[in-house]
């Protein structure tokens, strides 16, 4: 399940997606997280779905790859819509013992796992065409106004980064201490699940001493190299908007102001 994990990794292909601006994919993103909350009804949701399809479609990443990172969080999702069914107050449609699942528990349950699934695969998608460093740039630049204020806006990014970066890193680094336990004798799979987390806990302490030392040895390869970062920094490949970056914008625009319209004029009926 670890290796199933796709935030933060890059998937290396020439695509339309892939040689936009970071800084066009990072406003798509956050337009698209915040679309799945305006939106409210089937209608929204569905031009949520054709979107995030021609997207993919677009990206020329296999749709076997964007699956395979929900994995991670089938566990979660699972509570969420537990959780909705039984404990949203309304019309009961079945009742188990003391426990009823509602009209409206069902209804909150569907909307809330349709969002948790596009959201996670709608922000694999920008890391997946996206390298750290365009990525770093671009949340650098989007966040330029704030330095007015003296907010560390190159701090702030480079840190976003490495966070990212370090995801698949430290799920590897997991898979490996998981795997040499294993071959010690030590069962991570049997038992409930208090005992599985329990099982979880000797894992902990490696994966900090492996973390610690991976972030030490990154800020001494850093300073070995004289890294200052802030002002009068230059760099390598400045970010420049060209005219497939504005028809993006456009697009996602246009995407914004139909999946609210659909879902107006679908609840007028």
């Amino acid at each position: 399940m670890l290796r199933d994990i796709t935030l933060g990794q890059y998937y290396q292909t020439d695509s339309v997606i892939h040689r936009l601006d970071p800084r066009v994919k990072l406003a798509a993103t956050i337009i698209f997280i915040i679309s799945l909350f305006l939106f409210d009804g089937i209608a929204g949701y569905v031009v949520a779905a054709a979107f995030l399809v021609l997207v993919i479609k677009l990206s020329r990443v296999p749709f076997k790859f964007m699956v395979k990172g929900m994995k991670a969080i089938v566990f979660l999702l699972m509570i969420t819509v537990v959780f909705n069914m039984f404990l949203t107050p309304g019309e009961p449609l079945v009742t188990l013992w003391k426990l009823k699942i509602t009209k409206e528990g069902v209804k909150t349950a569907v909307t809330m796992a349709i969002r948790l699934v596009f959201l996670v695969i709608g922000s694999s998608v920008m890391t997946l065409t996206t390298t750290p460093n365009h990525l770093t740039d671009g949340m650098e630049k989007m966040m330029s106004p704030l330095k007015k204020i003296k907010l560390p806006v190159h701090e702030i990014a480079m840190m976003m980064s490495i966070a990212l970066r370090f995801i698949p890193i430290l799920m590897e680094e997991t898979d490996k201490i998981m795997k040499a336990q294993i071959a010690r004798g030590a069962d991570f799979e049997s038992g409930n699940l208090i005992k599985k987390a329990k099982s979880m806990v000797p894992l902990l302490v490696p994966l900090f001493i492996s973390a610690f030392r991976r972030a030490n040895d990154l800020a001494m390869a850093m300073e070995a190299r004289c890294y200052r970062g802030g002002e009068h920094r230059t760099k390598m490949k400045p970010l420049h908007y060209e005219r497939r970056d504005y028809i993006a914008y456009l697009v996602v625009i246009g995407y914004l102001i139909v999946g609210i319209a659909a879902g107006k004029i679908v609840g007028m009926l």
